[in-house]
């Protein structure tokens, strides 16, 4: 059995078709990057957008790729390390500017698809965790989202966050201990 057999599936298809390989990638990972985006930004049109171009960017990069790096590539890290690139590029730039105006700002749209019940649900709890972690400093915000949302082991946040194993450990344990003291005053 060669090398690439024992790839999983998705490293594999990047490897046999870049393209075909490239579609099975974003179906695998789609759910879990826009979760983490919605998570991190605490907006569903912020997280439409932080996807679009974390997917946008993997491609980009595959394509620059030799097989060598691809069979060697840990994709769900890796796309976890774009999008959190992403999202504190952006998150620096919106802290330089001033604050928009709410009236200008669109309306997040429910799922079409989607059990209006289910949707109030999800959007009550949902509206109540993201502002819950959008009061965590931006570190402890994106290690607890990493760990108990994306479900991240602490040697992949490491890698994603590129900081220890340690300060991972620490930051998920002081946002965890900040989000029981934030949801109990609540």
């Amino acid at each position: 059995m060669s090398g690439i057999d024992c790839l999983d599936p998705v490293r594999k298809a990047l490897l046999d078709d870049l393209d075909e390989g490239f579609a099975e990638f974003y179906g695998a990972y789609r759910g879990l990057v826009f979760s983490t985006a919605l998570r991190l930004s605490g907006r569903w049109a912020d997280a439409e957008d932080l996807t679009a171009e974390a997917f946008l960017r993997a491609y980009r990069a595959l394509a620059g790729y030799d097989r060598d790096r691809i069979a060697e590539l840990q994709p769900r890290a890796w796309v976890m390390t774009i999008l959190m690139n992403i999202w504190r590029n952006c998150a620096r730039a919106k802290s330089r500017k001033p604050p928009p105006d709410l009236r200008d700002e669109p309306i997040d749209e429910a799922d079409p698809g989607e059990d209006v019940e289910e949707a109030a649900v999800r959007r009550e709890t949902g509206d109540e965790l993201a502002g819950l972690l959008s009061l965590l400093p931006d570190e402890q915000r994106a290690a607890v989202v990493l760990r108990h949302v994306v479900d991240l082991p602490v040697s992949e946040i490491a890698t994603v966050l590129k900081i220890p194993q340690g300060t991972v450990k620490s930051h998920v344990s002081r946002g965890l201990k900040r989000l029981r003291a934030l949801g109990g005053a609540r």
